[in-house]
């Protein structure tokens, strides 16, 4: 993941002085370092996004705060499903098929927490025949197919499944 992490563009922007550019980083999502001048009062932040340092700044410390906003952003980092079925996270993106879409939207809806099983079968296509041996093979052909972008689908048994990140730090609450 720290390939990953390291990849995330941050714009450094001098504040108050480039508001301009700091707007346009929270329109595009872009990672923000605020560097504070001499005597501007801390802006508020709002967005995880988005952090702040006052000047002047060695250059190991604003290393550092780069670096930190990365891994921030990093594991707030959501995937997102388009109408035409590519799943993108972080850098990546696959190609999904109908009824993959239709599991993964549906996951999506509870990112990091519990997706019952019974809302994953009203995804699945058909409603002959062992619909709970299909959607185990539905789950187990999407998790080969999400891996290469960091996500994994964790079984949380009698219950249901749980997209988020391949991480550690991802549990099964």
């Amino acid at each position: 993941m720290s390939n990953l992490v390291n990849q995330l563009p941050v714009e450094v922007v001098r504040w108050p002085g480039e508001a301009a550019a700091r707007e346009a980083c929270q329109r595009n999502g872009t990672l923000c370092l605020l560097v504070l001048e001499k005597n501007a009062p801390a802006p508020v932040l709002t967005d995880l996004r988005e952090d702040w340092v006052r000047a002047p700044v060695p250059h190991q410390d604003l290393a550092v705060r780069i670096a930190m906003l990365r891994a921030r952003a990093a594991r707030y980092a959501v995937p997102e499903l388009d109408a035409s079925g590519i799943l993108r996270f972080r850098s990546r993106s696959v190609v999904l098929s109908p009824t993959e879409r239709a599991l993964v939207a549906e996951l999506l809806r509870h990112f990091r927490a519990l997706t019952t099983r019974e809302s994953l079968l009203r995804c699945l296509p058909g409603k002959d025949g062992d619909t709970s041996n299909a959607l185990h093979l539905h789950i187990m052909r999407l998790r080969r197919r999400i891996a290469p972008l960091g996500l994994v689908i964790k079984t949380l048994w009698n219950q249901g499944y749980q997209l988020g990140p391949a991480d550690p730090r991802f549990d099964q609450g």
